[in-house]
């Protein structure tokens, strides 16, 4: 073997040439001649090193020797791949992660980014409320008022007389926690309408083994005096007879005795029935002469109320006067919509705050026809 020697270098010098590496002592004398590295494959992706009876991969500048041992990687993996991030990207061992800039969070895609306050980030455009959700926003309106069908602006519901009875479900399968949900939503309703002797009256029933009027629509002329009476409410707990729930509402609740005004002013007879499970008697019969009678019925149905009975409690068409929800989160929803609707007077708006809720509408439900001005 020859190897070239210049007589600068030092002892046990390894130089790197078109020579083969020799490794020599003070008077140039052969100590060893493998080069490892050129007689196997190596699989060093950058450069092999020989290393006394083997030989070890190392990389260039900039990169990092993989786990394997012979591949590299980019120090900065951000610069050395299209990375997608929107934001910013960050480096992290072997790979990276993108991240938002403050005031942001990270969508599902791990790539782009939103803003945590979207209506602060968007000329949203709402009249009244902007309220952030998810990946978007809604606009809602202050209590007494009630979203247009720009869903932008809002209006007062002043607009025409209304006798309004609601028949609430107060059975066992209710429950007190959800009894109070309820009459949440009832007082919901009334923050939006004009209630007084001319504008709307509103009565209530609450059913259960029997029924028990709570409020005639004759009995109070403000909406305060109607919500502390809902308010003070005791929940009954017992059996669920919707059908008699149903006949009282027909025979009593719409007299002129308890203050509906007559048949001959013309004024929108408006019925809320509330169930959360299947009758234990017959609800269609009443519910036929009760429509019959001009009465309009809206059906919300919650948790194990049956699609049947809801279909034969509703006004029709079902789509625009039947509501189910698989549990009562989705009754602000059903608030809101019935808010647009009742203040209307005659049940014909169409549903188009809903149909991205989490509300579970009855499988017919469309768009309506009629708008809402």
């Amino acid at each position: 073997m020859i190897c070239r020697i210049e007589s600068r270098i030092p002892a046990r010098t390894r130089i790197f040439s078109n020579w083969k590496l020799c490794a020599l002592t003070k008077n140039h004398q052969l100590f060893s001649d493998k080069d490892i590295c050129s007689s196997v494959d190596h699989g060093c992706e950058h450069v092999c090193v020989n290393a006394d009876e083997s030989y070890i991969c190392q990389c260039y500048e900039g990169f990092a020797l993989r786990q394997d041992g012979k591949t590299c990687r980019n120090k900065d993996v951000c610069n050395s791949v299209d990375h997608g991030c929107e934001h910013v990207c960050v480096n992290t061992d072997n790979s990276y992660i993108c991240q938002c800039y403050e005031g942001f969070v990270l969508r599902e895609d791990e790539k782009t980014c939103k803003s945590k306050d979207i209506c602060k980030s968007v000329n949203h455009g709402c009249e009244h409320l902007c309220v952030n959700s998810d990946d978007s926003y809604t606009c809602q309106c202050h209590d007494g008022f009630v979203l247009r069908q720009d869903g932008k602006t809002c209006r007062r519901c002043t607009e025409g007389p209304v006798d309004l009875v609601f028949v609430i479900d107060g059975s066992k399968s209710l429950g007190e926690d959800n009894f109070e949900i309820v009459k949440q939503f009832v007082s919901g309703i009334l923050d939006t309408l004009e209630i007084s002797p001319k504008a709307a009256r509103v009565g209530l029933l609450q059913y259960s083994s029997e029924v028990r009027t709570e409020f005639t629509l004759r009995r109070f002329s403000t909406a305060k005096d109607m919500k502390k009476a809902v308010s003070q409410m005791k929940y009954m707990g017992r059996g669920s007879m919707t059908g008699l729930a149903l006949r009282q509402m027909f025979e009593r609740s719409f007299t002129e005795t308890e203050g509906a005004r007559p048949l001959s002013a013309n004024i929108p007879r408006i019925s809320i029935v509330f169930t959360d499970g299947r009758a234990q008697d017959e609800v269609s019969e009443w519910a036929a002469r009760a429509k019959r009678s001009g009465i309009i019925i809206y059906a919300i149905g919650i948790g194990k109320a049956i699609e049947e009975e809801l279909l034969e409690i509703a006004s029709e068409p079902s789509y625009k006067h039947l509501f189910y929800a698989e549990d009562f989160t989705a009754m602000e929803d059903i608030s809101e919509e019935l808010k647009v609707q009742i203040c209307e007077g005659n049940g014909s708006v169409r549903l188009e705050s809903i149909k991205n809720s989490p509300l579970n509408i009855h499988s017919e439900l469309q768009r309506a026809d009629h708008s809402c001005t």
